[in-house]
């Protein structure tokens, strides 16, 4: 009996911290370590390793979890309003539990990363600095929507990216440079993920109303920054639709335009069916909007090996 209790009771743990950690972001980093090896391994033509993206892999998650546990650290009060079923809102999770996680996940992403290479860990070390200026008092970015945008599509879309591509290249000893096409995906995530950062703050309005954070969708109201991030989203498959047409040699021009006009179709009639009135709704269509971020680092890599 006391056995099986233990064995519920480590399992509810377990779960409590796969909630701590945001689970959408813990998808988004494993992809984005992975697919920018496989495009690092592509570029190159080198044989496929696990342990250069295995590392790399464990020093980013630990850095996501301690920038996501930092930030749920410091809005307690404002998640019992619009995201009660996190750990420390609800209670599974004490703050003391929650203060220990981000120290340690925050230490050890240090020190995985340095181990690695010296480009993982200037781009951990930059992602943690700005992950700390976004949540943590008295700067707390977060507050103004112009400066939350630009700490999540900066670490999201540039440092992690062009960080990783280094750090691969540097373990694959090739040239320290940037190709042409690794900038196209990450001008594709930069503004990508600006869309993110404005689309999260809908379903959050009640909170962040009461407690004093001033967000885009605050300002705009709820249908101009779904709308804003509607077209947003076009213009980066626009984007890659047209870059597929130059027929660059890094990549199989006709994968790229077609993987990316079956998603931006998708997304359109997706968006018909959204009632801006439903915060489950609206939660929903922002959980897509991840998935299509994902879907880009499996569709971006492919088109680069079979180039």
């Amino acid at each position: 009996m006391s056995n099986t209790f233990t064995i519920k009771s480590q399992s509810a743990w377990l779960y409590s911290l796969w909630k701590f950690s945001r689970p959408h972001t813990i998808i988004g980093t494993t992809l984005s370590a992975s697919g920018l090896y496989l495009i690092a391994i592509a570029l190159s033509n080198s044989n496929f390793s696990i342990f250069p993206i295995l590392g790399a892999w464990v020093a980013c998650v630990f850095g996501n979890v301690y920038i996501v546990g930092l930030n749920q650290l410091e809005d307690i009060a404002i998640d019992k309003i619009n995201k009660p079923h996190l750990p420390l809102a609800s209670g599974e999770f004490s703050l003391l539990t929650g203060k220990l996680i981000v120290g340690i996940t925050g230490i050890l992403a240090l020190i995985v990363a340095l181990f690695q290479g010296k480009y993982l860990f200037a781009m951990v070390v930059v992602s943690l600095a700005i992950g700390t200026a976004y949540s943590l008092p008295p700067i707390r970015l977060k507050r103004f929507p112009f400066w939350a945008a630009v700490c999540i599509f900066s670490v999201r879309g540039a440092i992690v990216n062009l960080g990783l591509y280094l750090h691969y290249s540097w373990i694959l000893k090739q040239p320290i440079t940037i190709p042409i096409i690794v900038w196209v995906l990450t001008l594709f995530v930069l503004v990508f993920t600006f869309t993110i950062a404005i689309f999260k703050d809908i379903p959050d309005m009640e909170g962040d109303l009461q407690y004093n954070i001033s967000t885009l969708s605050l300002k705009l109201g709820k249908k101009a920054v779904f709308n804003l991030a509607l077209w947003v989203i076009t213009v980066c498959y626009v984007g890659i639709i047209l870059v597929g047409f130059l027929r660059l040699s890094e990549v199989n021009s006709v994968f790229l335009i077609l993987s990316h006009i079956i998603p931006l179709a998708w997304m359109w009639l997706r968006s018909q069916q959204v009632d801006l009135e439903d915060k489950n709704a609206i939660a929903s269509f922002y959980q897509f909007i991840w998935k299509l971020f994902f879907v880009e680092y499996l569709i971006f890599p492919a088109a680069c090996l079979i180039a």
